[in-house]
């Protein structure tokens, strides 16, 4: 009697289908947010009014030991830090057998990290002189990616629901956000302004690269 060989089931999404919907209105809007701001502030090198609310950005604006800190958030942005991160996560996710975890890894940081890139050029606002271009912050968005497709991939190994999923998605995007927009305002290299357009940058990329990965993923012929 021969043998009967099953076939694989596909590897799950990237993006659960239960965050789709969801997450395809926090991009839009975080798209939304991203051209408004760069609108607003292009060509502008001085603070906002909300800017100077928040902080008079400086090189100064923290001591030790929260200087410090701020350093140690500044370097996984920096790329040797954010280079370890993305091996790091994509190690992690060939050790759990997610391969395509690991393509989102690269490619939403990569995209991400992209786009923040294009649009600093495009929007042309600066801080501490002209060679500095800051609208949005490339720091913010890449932790925030990185992040965002950490907790993407928990979502799926835990198997949560919409709003578990959501909760925990947007938990950890707003964590990493805050804490190294905060490093990044500290140490003077953006305004608060500029990190809160690297933050949505992430959200408004992140999920649309997942959702992509998952459509070109879903197109290859099954394995027997």
């Amino acid at each position: 009697m021969g043998l009967r060989h099953e076939p694989l089931l596909r590897e799950s999404a990237v993006l659960p289908p239960v965050l789709r919907v969801s997450f395809g209105l926090v991009a839009a809007l975080a798209a939304l947010v991203v051209v408004v701001l760069g609108v607003l502030y292009a060509g502008h090198s001085e603070p906002a009014r909300v800017d100077r609310w928040i902080i008079q950005p400086t090189a100064d604006s923290v001591g030790p030991p929260w200087r410090y800190l701020a350093l140690a958030t500044d370097f996984l942005g920096e790329p040797v830090g954010a280079a370890t991160l993305v091996f790091a996560g994509v190690t992690g996710c060939l050790l759990l057998r997610c391969p395509r975890a690991a393509v989102l890894v690269v490619a939403g940081a990569g995209v991400t990290v992209g786009t923040t890139t294009l649009l600093k050029s495009v929007v042309g606002r600066t801080i501490h002189g002209d060679g500095n271009l800051s609208y949005p912050s490339g720091h913010t968005a890449f932790l925030t990616a990185f992040a965002l497709t950490v907790a993407l991939l928990a979502t799926r190994r835990l198997r949560l629901g919409r709003s578990a999923g959501t909760a925990l998605v947007l938990a950890a995007a707003l964590v990493a956000g805050a804490a190294m927009g905060w490093a990044q305002v500290a140490l003077g290299a953006h305004y608060p302004t500029d990190v809160l357009g690297g933050w949505c940058t992430a959200l408004a990329v992140v999920p649309a690269t997942a959702w992509l990965v998952d459509q070109v993923a879903d197109t290859r012929p099954a394995v027997a």
